[in-house]
């Protein structure tokens, strides 16, 4: 498959990131850290350094946390496994689809596209999060962050579900740095969730449109699909 599928003609094809894109889940994340961390005998850690965390995988923010609290970095898959089951334990409690998330995946279902989701987010959790809050049934395709030996910012992902998809003009959405890198790898046009969990400034992400809300992204994705 080639690296820069963005010309293919066809069905519309819209990828979406899923923590801090589609989900608030950094709330969830919070308590599964603490949850670790008061078993570890160390205070617990604030909602925005745990965010500032979010976007490589688990195993890369539990390596994030154990610095951040100055645990014994050998015991990082342990406390990784740890984090992961007190996760499973909190999923959906906390956490919450941003505002017309499941209306703009109704419209554009509507309109034809099919819609994938690449996360860094391991599959059965992702799937877990999306049966939670009934936007399960609008995906086409999801790769997780232990479907494939690569995980973003490589490419592979990405590419992945975009092929999964058929044929056709496709777009990612997400919100982070890492998403930015993965699209411009990948050679696909990226909009830019502005309310996620970015730690840079949006002017200093490469992407082709920003939005703040879901409620005009459906005309937004046809704009740019169809164009």
């Amino acid at each position: 498959m080639r690296d820069d599928i963005s010309g293919i003609r066809g069905a519309m094809r819209v990828i979406f990131d899923l923590d801090g894109t589609l989900v608030d889940s950094a709330p969830d994340i919070r308590a599964a850290v603490n949850a670790m961390l008061e078993e570890e005998g160390r205070a617990p850690l604030d909602l925005a350094t745990v965010t500032g965390f979010i976007g490589n995988g688990l195993p890369h923010l539990v390596a994030l946390v154990i610095d951040e609290a100055d645990l014994d970095p050998a015991r990082h898959d342990a406390m990784t496994a740890r984090v992961m089951t007190h996760y499973e334990a909190v999923s959906g409690a906390h956490s919450a689809l941003y505002p017309g998330v499941s209306e703009a995946l109704e419209a554009l279902k509507a309109g034809g596209a099919r819609l994938g989701l690449c996360t860094n987010k391991h599959e059965a959790p992702a799937r877990k999060v999306l049966h939670q809050f009934g936007i399960d049934t609008f995906f086409d395709a999801l790769v997780g962050g232990d479907s494939l030996a690569e995980r973003k910012p490589h490419p592979a992902p990405l590419i992945h579900v975009a092929g999964a998809l058929g044929e056709g003009p496709v777009l990612y959405l997400g919100d982070s740095e890492v998403d930015a890198e993965c699209a411009g790898r990948a050679g696909l046009p990226f909009g830019l969730y502005s309310g996620g969990y970015r730690n840079r400034p949006v002017e200093e992400l490469r992407h082709d449109f920003v939005f703040d809300d879901f409620a005009g992204l459906p005309a937004r994705v046809r704009g740019r699909l169809m164009a």
